[in-house]
């Protein structure tokens, strides 16, 4: 199966940064792809290129082959990371606009189902909640029938609700054979509803494979976090890496049973200790560092 997206050798320098420094990957047809990175990744340059917002540097982008053109612009659908509903329309109304500007139209009463807004349609778009924005506005990006979505931190700033609510939407929308584009901050997201997951820094592409092949590769080890308010007495029984946190300490080990025949010869009250497998944000934070930037 051919690529519907090939992004080869991109570039974009600004200056003093090279944002996005020679990347390279490809996108099957109706996957979820994801782009993860931390602020200043280059992710979004990344993302603001291929949507057309900014020109690179060098490279080569390909749409089924071929250079972007009219086509990519009729076929691929955008929800942006921050966007202002028109004022005074309702939900039903903004639908209907953003429908008629293209010539592929997608049926309404199938957006209207698949991103669950038959409640909020006679309602302003001033009076919607977040979750409810963001499903309409997910819903203008649909509007086109396009084959290709890119959804730019959907779910930044909603609650737990209502990001699982769009979680599951998205899902049905991969579903249906669409082919998705995804940036996210939050690793259970992508974890999720990702087929195959890019991750980046400092512009360039650190690895890039399905969730659970990275965790494979990257997640190895064990933490077991002991709850105690003297964590020093610790120190001695295990030499492993070690966090003092709230409340106790953290041991990150590749040999767990040994850790835990130590722990339970020293006398450990083992009704206090917590074990956690690696998951795809310690591989995240693996690969990127522990660094927080701006």
């Amino acid at each position: 199966m051919n690529p519907i997206l090939e992004v080869i050798e991109l570039k974009k320098h600004f200056p003093g940064v090279k944002a996005v420094d020679g990347i390279n990957f490809s996108i099957e047809p109706g996957i979820c792809f994801g782009l993860l990175g931390p602020n200043g990744a280059g992710k979004t340059t990344t993302i603001e290129i291929i949507e057309g917002i900014l020109n690179k540097d060098s490279g080569t982008i390909l749409y089924k082959g071929e250079n972007r053109g009219k086509r990519f612009k009729a076929e691929t659908g955008i929800q942006f990371q921050s966007t202002r509903l028109p004022e005074y329309l309702t939900v039903l109304e903004t639908l209907k606009t953003f429908r008629g500007l293209y010539p592929g139209k997608t049926d309404i009463d199938w957006i209207i189902e698949v991103c669950r807004l038959e409640e909020i349609l006679n309602r302003d778009n001033r009076k919607i909640s977040g979750g409810q924005k963001q499903r309409l506005l997910l819903a203008i990006a649909l509007t086109n029938n396009p084959e290709l979505i890119i959804l730019d931190e959907p779910t930044t700033g909603l609650d737990p609700q209502a990001r699982r609510h769009l979680w599951e939407i998205v899902t049905g929308i991969k579903n249906s054979g669409k082919t998705i584009i995804l940036t996210t901050h939050y690793m259970e997201e992508a974890e999720r509803l990702c087929d195959i997951i890019a991750i980046m820094d400092y512009g360039k592409i650190i690895d890039i494979d399905t969730p659970h092949s990275l965790l494979i590769k990257h997640g190895k080890g064990a933490t077991i976090f002991i709850r105690t308010e003297e964590p020093e007495t610790y120190l001695d029984i295990l030499s492993c890496p070690y966090f003092i946190v709230e409340n106790g300490i953290e041991f990150r080990t590749d040999s767990l049973n040994l850790c835990v025949q130590k722990l339970a010869a020293s006398g450990t009250d083992l009704t206090e200790m917590t074990v956690r497998t690696p998951n795809l944000e310690d591989v995240f934070l693996e690969l990127t560092g522990h660094t927080l930037r701006a």
